[in-house]
C-alpha cells in the first residue's frame, strides 16, 4: 500500500521517462529470432520485459543485459532448442500473444503459462490464426485460455481479416508469417499500432503495408541489428495529464516516441485545450521521438471514439482522470477492447473513480464523465494492473487528504522508480 500527498502542490521539472515497453519486446523478439549480434540502448528494464528475455533465454538464446543495454546473440528461428521448462510470461498479455506467434513457428514442443490475470485473458483471437496457419495449440477451452501447449512449424501463410483493431494480434500473425511457406496477410478495421511492422524492417525483415492491409512474405531470415528504444508516450501519458491538470505545473519529458500510431493522447489532450509544446523532434530511421513541454490549463469536455482508440487504448484510464477535471462531459465509446485489458478497465476506472469521488458511469463499450469534480483522498486499489495504479497515483496529486493506493507494486510491470519520479516533480 502506498500513501500519497496531502497537499496539493505544482509539479516542476525535466525528466526522461523509461524506454517504450511495446518496442522493447519486440526488440528482444526479434533479436532473438535474427542471426548474429543485436544491441539494444534503453531498453524498459520492468517485469513485463525481463519475462519476455527469460523466455527467450529457456528457448535457448544468449542474453547479457547490463541496466537497460543488451546484447543478444541472436541464433536465427532454427537455432532455438525445445525448452526444458514452461514458458512463464508473468503478467505480460504482450509477451504471451506475440510469442505464440514465434511459438507456432517452432518444430517442437513448448508450455506457455502465466499469472491469474493472464489466465483469465482471451488467447483464441491469436490461437484462431495460428490454427489456421496449421500450428498444434492446446489449452483450456479449445486453446482460449492458458497454460497454452503448442506445438508449431510447417506453418501455411493466410489471408486473415482480424475482427479487432490489435498489434498484438496483427503482430503474432504477422511474426508466425515471417517463417511460413508462403506470404501472409492482415486486414485490420482499423489501423493499430505498427511498432512490429517498422522492426521487421529494421532486421532487414519485409513488409508490405497497403492501408489496413498487411502482408509479410514467408520464409524470411533476418539480421542482428542496433535498436535505439526511445521514451514510452504510454508512460509519458500520466505525466502529461498531471502537468495539464495540477494547478501551476510544468513538466519536460525527453526523448518521447512518437511513432504516429500512438499519438491519440497527444491529439485528445490538444483537443482538450491542453497546453503542450513539441521541440527536437528526431524523425530516427525506426520511431520519431522528440521532447513534450506540457503546461497546467483549462480543459474541456470531448468525445473519445471511432478509428482514434487503437491509438490510445492504453491511455484511456489516465484521460479519464483529465475528463473528470474538464469543463462539460467526456463520451469515451467504441472501446469495448479495454474489458481483456489487465483488468476490466471499463469497470475499474469507473469504480476506483467513484472512490475519489469523480461523477462516471460505465457504458457497454466505454465511458461517461461528468466534470469538473472535485476530488478527495480516499482508499483505491490498483487490482494488480499497473495502468490503474499510476492514474490513481496522479490523482492523489489532486485529491484533498490523504489517498492510500492497495496493490501498488503493480505499477513496476511497466514503469520502475514511477512513484519515485513523481514525488520529485513536487515542488
Amino acid at each position: 500500500m502506498s500513501e500519497l500527498t496531502k497537499h496539493i502542490v505544482p509539479l516542476k521539472g525535466t525528466m526522461k521517462i523509461p524506454g517504450d515497453k511495446s518496442i522493447s519486446h519486440r526488440a528482444i523478439m526479434l533479436g532473438s529470432i535474427a542471426h548474429g549480434k543485436t544491441k539494444i540502448n534503453g531498453l524498459l528494464t520492468g517485469e513485463d520485459c525481463l519475462n519476455t528475455i527469460e523466455c527467450f533465454k529457456k528457448l535457448g538464446v544468449n542474453i547479457d543485459r547490463n541496466g537497460d543495454y543488451v546484447e543478444i546473440e541472436g541464433k536465427g528461428l532454427t537455432g532455438l532448442i525445445e525448452p526444458s521448462e514452461v514458458l512463464d510470461v508473468g503478467n505480460s498479455g504482450t509477451t504471451i500473444r506475440l510469442m505464440l506467434g514465434i511459438l507456432a513457428s517452432l518444430p517442437f514442443h513448448t508450455v506457455i503459462i502465466g499469472d491469474d490475470s493472464i489466465a483469465k485473458r482471451p488467447m483464441d483471437r491469436v490461437t484462431i490464426p495460428l490454427k489456421q496457419m496449421k500450428a498444434s495449440i492446446q489449452g483450456r477451452e479449445n486453446g482460449k485460455f492458458t497454460p497454452l501447449a503448442v506445438h508449431g512449424g510447417g506453418l501455411n501463410g493466410i489471408k486473415y481479416q482480424s475482427p479487432v483493431a490489435s498489434a498484438q494480434v496483427k503482430s503474432a500473425i504477422l511474426l508466425a508469417g515471417l517463417f511460413a511457406n508462403k506470404e501472409t496477410t492482415v486486414i485490420e478495421p482499423e489501423s493499430s499500432r505498427d511498432h512490429t511492422e517498422r522492426m521487421i524492417q529494421a532486421f532487414g525483415g519485409k513488409v508490405t503495408v497497403d492501408g489496413l492491409k498487411i502482408s509479410v512474405p514467408g520464409e524470411q531470415k533476418l539480421t542482428g541489428a542496433t535498436i535505439n528504444v526511445p521514451g514510452d508516450i504510454s508512460s509519458a501519458a500520466f505525466f502529461l495529464v498531471a502537468g495539464s491538470i495540477v494547478p501551476n505545473s510544468e513538466i519536460t519529458i525527453k526523448n518521447v516516441g512518437l511513432n504516429p500510431t500512438r499519438t491519440g493522447i497527444l491529439d485528445i489532450l490538444k483537443a482538450m485545450g491542453a497546453d503542450i509544446t513539441i521541440q527536437n523532434l528526431q524523425n530516427d530511421v525506426m520511431e520519431p521521438y522528440a521532447d513534450i513541454t506540457v503546461r497546467a490549463s483549462t480543459l474541456k469536455g470531448v468525445e473519445i471514439a471511432g478509428d482514434i482508440i487503437p491509438r490510445l487504448i492504453d491511455e484511456i484510464p489516465i484521460l479519464a482522470l483529465a475528463a473528470t477535471q474538464a469543463e462539460g462531459d467526456t463520451v469515451i465509446k467504441d472501446a469495448a477492447e479495454l474489458k481483456v485489458k489487465e483488468t476490466n478497465r471499463i469497470d475499474t476506472v469507473v469504480h476506483e473513480l467513484k472512490q475519489l469521488g469523480a461523477n462516471i458511469e460505465a457504458t457497454d463499450d466505454g465511458m461517461i464523465i461528468h466534470g469538473k469534480s472535485s476530488l478527495k483522498g480516499a482508499v483505491v486499489n490498483s487490482h494488480g494492473d499497473h495502468r490503474i495504479g499510476m492514474m490513481l497515483a496522479i490523482a492523489s496529486c489532486i485529491a484533498e487528504g490523504k489517498t492510500e493506493i492497495k496493490n501498488n507494486q503493480a505499477i513496476t510491470i511497466s514503469y520502475p522508480g514511477f512513484l519515485e519520479q513523481l514525488e520529485s516533480l513536487k515542488q
